[in-house]
């Protein structure tokens, strides 16, 4: 409890180091990720962790040459964001001289770029007077070994790089959303693509020390995917990415503090993948779990209006054009109104019991419950209602208007109801129940 307290508080002086680094990296990765995720350049980021490798080698070589030991972390940087823009500028250039497509270029850059790396990272070691080891440690990330230095060039470039996504916003979404559109009002699509771009290379470079070249593209996607799942906004979206960025950072860091055997930089980004997952499942606009709940609703109340259309339809073929009157029928009936097995039938029908819909009538029989029977004239009302407009304004043929309007009716709210009988303005339509449209039609040209 004692390392959890000091864990949780910061009071180690290294923890504390690597907890705010890995929040700030975090923060900034997760606002920057929702850029390339709606850009579909998801992997952008992983191409380019990949293209800094050759810089980080070169760097090390050029340091040495000039007589340091070639570890200089700032150096080092500089070497990867060279050798990031030169990755960003070679899939720009595949991607603007020629038809191939954007992933491609990413996979050529990928592939190329890190096979060079690994190559260089090869040759230095044989540098004479030179000890590359820890070179290795950019790949996989080595977070534990934070110095000050470290932390300070962290929160510089994720303080700034936020600063400005936040203050290109604006221009930013116009170009995730629509970049020809921006052209023809004249933004400078370009520059703005190359600005976000090295924004991006700026966040993969800081973030090679934390969690590695391989693992940085997971703190650039994981976070605004699972964002994504919460909100259809848009600035919402933005920060609650950044949140989860942050807190895969902040529980990354600290539950490898309390475990010094397992490695940071995975430990964040399976925490991350953890929020992913919860997201995925539980978030109430696009989770899994509410959006089968909401399709399990809307099927039960399918189910029911079809099963009261039925019935009132049974009920207004008794009545032979008098009044509709609430009386029981055979429940066999209803399967020549849908097209139901008797399972499925039991079923909506306990269902509608459980709703108070229907009464209890003799062995065989339906009778519909006086709410029921009320919701089932409201029903067959605003399906007519639907047949009437489609048949007069959408051109759909009366023999067919039936299904048509029994994909949409299920939607009707009293507003749109208010609104259909506002168009069609006629004066059957002030009726109670309607009598079918379809119907009408149909026997007009049976009498021609």
């Amino acid at each position: 409890m004692s390392d959890i307290l000091e864990v949780l508080f910061l009071q180690n002086y290294n923890t504390r180091l690597v907890v705010l680094s890995t929040t700030m990296l975090g923060i900034a990765a997760g606002l920057i990720g929702s850029f390339l995720l709606l850009r579909k350049r998801s992997l952008m980021g992983d191409a380019l962790s990949h293209a800094t490798l050759p810089g980080i080698a070169i760097a090390f070589a050029v340091m040495v040459s000039m007589g340091g030991d070639g570890k200089s972390l700032p150096g080092l940087l500089l070497g990867a964001t060279l050798s990031g823009v030169a990755g960003i500028l070679t899939m720009l250039l595949i991607r603007n001289t020629t038809r191939l497509r954007d992933d491609v270029a990413m996979g050529f850059v990928l592939s190329v770029f890190f096979g060079v790396g690994v190559a260089s990272l090869r040759m230095v070691q044989t540098l004479p007077g030179a000890s590359s080891a820890g070179l290795e440690s950019f790949i996989y990330g080595k977070t534990a070994s934070m110095v000050q230095s470290d932390f300070l060039i962290i929160a510089l470039v994720a303080g700034v790089s936020s600063l400005i996504v936040l203050g290109f916003l604006k221009e930013f979404l116009l170009l995730c959303f629509d970049d020809g559109y921006a052209a023809t009002q004249g933004w400078p699509t370009l520059a703005l693509d190359l600005l976000l771009l090295g924004v991006v290379t700026a966040v993969t470079v800081i973030g090679l020390q934390a969690v590695g070249l391989i693992l940085v593209i997971a703190f650039l996607i994981t976070p605004p995917t699972a964002a994504r799942f919460w909100t259809h906004n848009m600035l919402p979206m933005l920060f609650l990415s950044a949140a989860i960025g942050g807190a895969s950072g902040w529980i990354g860091a600290s539950v490898s503090a309390l475990t010094p055997q397992l490695p940071a930089g995975a430990v964040i980004v399976l925490v991350a993948a953890l929020l992913f997952l919860l997201s995925m499942l539980f978030a109430p606009a696009k989770g899994v779990i509410p959006r089968f709940l909401r399709q399990s609703r809307l099927r039960r109340k399918v189910d029911r209006q079809h099963l009261l259309r039925a019935a009132y339809e049974i009920l207004e073929t008794e009545a032979g054009g008098n009044e509709v009157r609430n009386e029981s029928f055979p429940i066999k009936d209803l399967l020549t109104k849908r097209a139901w097995s008797q399972r499925k039938l039991r079923h909506v029908l306990a269902v509608a019991k459980r709703e108070d819909h229907i009464e209890p009538a003799a062995p065989g029989m339906l009778h519909l419950s006086e709410p029921g029977f009320g919701e089932a004239a409201r029903v067959t009302r605003n399906h007519r209602l639907w047949e009437t407009y489609l048949i007069k304004y959408a051109d759909i043929a009366p023999s067919h208007v039936d299904r048509d309007a029994d994909m949409v009716e299920h939607i009707l709210g009293a507003d749109i109801v208010r609104q259909l009988e506002t168009y069609l303005g006629e004066k059957h339509i002030s009726l109670p129940v309607p009598p079918s449209p379809h119907m009408i039609d149909l026997g007009k040209e049976e009498t021609k």
